[in-house]
């Protein structure tokens, strides 16, 4: 396994050096909208803690973020009204892995509805910042 490169894309978005549709920030964590959603609603909970994935994680840092997984999944169940919540996190690139710095993806699942493709289609800015502000609300 390769060393946590702090110049991956969610890096810099936590430096501030890329824009993101943030719903949700405080010292431990930053969460955002995937801009390129499997569904509508899909976001992301990024650890402010580097590490590359959970196989090198701190387990200090993954007690604190999972009840934040927990919470976004509830804000979403509420603001969006899914049928269900999927959450899912990859580990190096042949498991799925496209950015090298640990995340945790809460999609909204919704009946009939087929789920998009990891990493294709970018979302509406609008609906993101819209999404982003109703799950907001919910927290």
């Amino acid at each position: 396994m390769s060393a946590y490169d702090p110049d991956n894309i969610f890096g810099k978005i936590l430096r501030g050096e890329i824009p993101a549709h943030k719903v949700f920030e405080d010292d431990q964590v930053f969460v955002m909208m995937d801009i390129f959603p499997q569904a509508k609603g899909h976001l992301l909970v990024i650890p402010k803690a580097p590490s590359r994935n959970l196989l090198d994680a701190d387990p200090a840092v993954l007690a604190r973020v999972i009840p934040y997984v927990q919470k976004l999944a509830r804000a979403v169940h509420e603001a969006l009204q899914p049928d269900g919540v999927r959450v899912m996190q990859f580990n190096e690139a042949p498991a799925g892995q496209s950015v090298f710095h640990l995340h945790f993806h809460v999609i909204p699942i919704y009946e009939g509805v087929p789920l998009g493709r990891h990493g294709e289609g970018r979302a509406d800015d609008g609906e993101l910042a819209e999404q982003a502000r109703a799950i907001a609300a919910a927290l």
